[in-house]
């Protein structure tokens, strides 16, 4: 049987905190307990919860900031996970089934090793979880999809910045992707 996993991403400080640089604020506020939840449920069952994380240098080259205000820079606070999640992260970060990594796009998938990650443990079922749910948790999904990977959206586990960015984005999921809506 092949192992599954966990990926919450870019649930941090400037992404979910009121006074974040790129916050979606009460929407993914609301997320912070399931998440710690559905982290806890993977692990205690043995499987990986892995949190891929932007993390930009801060500098005017990043396509991001053509668009977005300057966040997640590595190093600095914004970039931490945020509140409940932090700690739960800070508890089991030394096991060999949690595991947090920067990246640079909005696709987990892309600059990343995480694809090599997932096949050297035969993981091949993705649960994915975090913000936004129409842009990074979006374009992971198409690359994880592309990649082959089997898929699973828990619907109260995402959030965005607009309603209809979030129905967009779960109907894209099921009906483009074929993953399954729990």
């Amino acid at each position: 049987m092949m192992a599954k996993a966990l990926l919450i991403i870019d649930y941090t400080y400037d992404s979910v905190a009121d006074d974040g640089a790129l916050t979606c604020g009460k929407p993914a506020q609301k997320l912070e307990n399931s998440l710690v939840e559905l982290a806890d449920k993977f692990y205690r069952a043995g499987d990986y919860v892995i949190f891929p994380t932007d993390g930009h240098t801060g500098d005017k080259f990043s396509p991001e900031y053509k668009l977005y205000p300057r966040h997640n820079i590595v190093g600095m606070p914004g970039q931490l996970l945020y509140g409940e999640l932090k700690e739960w992260y800070d508890q089991h970060c030394d096991s060999d089934r949690v595991y947090q990594f920067n990246k640079n796009r909005y696709s987990a998938f892309q600059n990343t090793n995480l694809d090599n990650y997932l096949r050297e443990r035969k993981i091949d079922d993705l649960w994915l979880a975090g913000l936004c749910t129409d842009i990074c948790v979006l374009h992971t999904a198409i690359s994880a999809y592309n990649l082959n990977y089997h898929l699973t959206i828990p619907t109260k586990d995402v959030a965005t910045f607009t309603k209809n960015g979030q129905q967009w984005a779960l109907d894209h999921f099921k009906n483009s992707l074929g993953a399954t809506l729990v």
